[in-house]
C-alpha cells in the first residue's frame, strides 16, 4: 500500500509549508488611495462643477445677486447718506451671493446628497467623512471666487471704483461669513428631509436678504432693529458695508458674525445625521 500523495491544498494547512505562511509586508492586492490633499481637491472639483452646472443654482447663484446689483444700483433703497449708492449695492449684492451659495446652494445639494445615500456611501470611501466636508468648504470659497470676478465686473460697468483697503477689510469677513452661512446650511440639510430642505432653504435665504442684507439696519423700524442686530445676515450686512461703502464699522457685528460661525459648526458636529433613518 503506498502512502497518499500529499496535495498542494493539505501542504497549505501544514504551519511548517512555505506556503501557508504570507510575509509580513506583502503587497495589498488593491490600489492604494491617492493621497489626501488630493482626493479632497477632487472632491471639492467635482462639487463645485455641480454646483455651476445646475441651471437652478446657477441662477441662484449668479443671477438673483446680479438682479439684486441693478436693482439697488437704480433704486431709491438701502442707500447711506453721503455715500455712492454704486458702493451700498455692491456691499449688499456680495453678501447676497455669499448667502446664495453658503447657505441656500449648499443646503439643497447635501439635502439631495443625503437623501440619495451619498452621504452614506461617502463614509465607507477613502476620502471619508473629513473629506467630503473639506471639499465642500473648498468648492465654496471657489464659487465665491467666480461670483465676486462676475459680479466685480458687473459692477465696475455700472460705475463701481473700489478701494483696495476695503477689498482686503472685506476678505475676513468674507471668511467667516462662508463658515456662518455654509455650516446653517449643512445644519439645515441634516436635520429635515430633502422637501423641507427645499422650501426652508430658500423661506430662510430671503429672510436673510431682507433681513440686514439690503438695507442697513437704522433704517428698519425700532422695534426691529435689535432682532436684525442679532441675525447672521444683518451681522455680514453691516460689516460689508463698513467695508465697502464707508459705513461705521460695528464691533458688535463682527462678534455676531464670529458667534454664529462658531455656534453653527459645533452645532453640525453635534447633530448632522448623514442619514435619513
Amino acid at each position: 500500500m503506498t502512502a497518499p500523495d500529499l496535495s498542494a491544498d493539505s501542504r497549505a494547512g501544514d504551519p511548517a509549508s512555505p506556503t501557508s505562511q504570507a510575509p509580513s509586508n506583502a503587497p495589498s492586492s488593491g490600489p492604494a488611495p491617492a493621497p489626501r490633499l488630493r482626493r479632497i481637491l477632487a472632491h471639492a472639483r467635482l462639487e463645485a462643477r455641480t454646483l455651476l452646472t445646475n441651471g437652478e443654482q446657477l441662477m441662484v447663484a449668479i443671477a438673483v445677486p446680479a438682479f439684486v446689483l441693478i436693482g439697488l444700483r437704480l433704486l431709491p433703497v438701502g442707500r447711506l447718506e453721503g455715500v455712492a449708492p454704486i458702493d451700498t449695492a455692491v456691499a449688499a449684492t456680495l453678501a447676497t451671493a455669499l448667502v446664495s451659495t453658503s447657505f441656500t446652494s449648499q443646503a439643497i445639494q447635501t439635502g439631495f446628497d443625503r437623501r440619495n445615500g451619498v452621504l452614506r456611501w461617502v463614509a465607507t470611501t477613502p476620502l471619508g467623512r473629513d473629506g467630503y466636508l473639506a471639499g465642500k468648504v473648498l468648492a465654496t470659497l471657489l464659487v465665491h471666487v467666480l461670483q465676486g470676478a462676475v459680479l466685480g465686473l458687473l459692477a465696475l460697468a455700472l460705475g463701481w471704483r473700489p478701494e483696495l483697503w476695503g477689498l482686503l477689510a472685506a476678505l475676513p469677513v468674507w471668511l467667516v461669513g462662508t463658515v456662518a452661512f455654509g455650516a446653517l446650511g449643512l445644519l439645515l440639510a441634516g436635520r429635515l428631509r430633502t422637501e423641507g430642505v427645499l422650501a426652508a432653504s430658500n423661506l430662510v435665504f430671503v429672510l436673510f436678504v431682507v433681513g440686514g442684507i439690503s438695507f442697513p439696519v437704522a433704517q428698519y423700524p425700532r422695534f426691529l432693529r435689535g432682532l436684525v442686530d442679532l441675525l447672521p445676515s444683518g451681522a455680514l450686512g453691516e460689516l460689508l458695508r463698513a467695508c465697502l461703502a464707508g459705513s461705521p464699522f460695528s464691533i458688535g457685528s463682527a462678534l455676531v458674525l464670529v458667534i454664529w460661525a462658531v455656534g453653527a459648526s459645533l452645532a453640525v458636529i453635534r447633530w448632522f445625521r448623514w442619514t435619513d433613518a
